[in-house]
């Protein structure tokens, strides 16, 4: 890898890891209802998500992922619903989101799928 590319690469990957909280728990968000994210995160396309709905609830989590900062994420994400949906979930976000969550939260890698 040419010595540009991992420059970027560390500068990408340290975008994420700003964002993140010091423990799952403080990602406080709700388990049910509608979330609206802020423009900030969602500037254009779906902006309000029902956590009932499955899809919604995935399509909110991956979104919070890559644009979502500090605040956003311990606001809008909840630390149950994040590790019942990771294994599922981290097949949908980047390789660099994928590996700085597990990497600050081991105990994503052995998260299992609920139904």
């Amino acid at each position: 890898m040419p010595a540009t590319d991992a420059v970027d690469l560390a500068l990408y990957r340290a975008k994420y890891e700003q964002r993140l909280p010091a423990r799952l728990d403080e990602l406080t968000g709700p388990q049910d209802g509608t979330v609206a994210l802020p423009l900030h995160v969602a500037w254009s396309g779906l902006r309000e998500y029902r956590l009932d709905q499955p899809r919604q609830r995935m399509g909110l989590y991956r979104t919070l992922l890559a644009e979502g900062l500090h605040d956003d994420l311990c606001a809008h994400l909840n630390h149950e619903l994040l590790v019942a949906q990771w294994p599922t979930l981290r097949t949908l976000v980047s390789r660099t989101i994928r590996d700085v969550w597990e990497t600050a939260f081991p105990q994503l890698r052995t998260a299992e799928a609920v139904a």
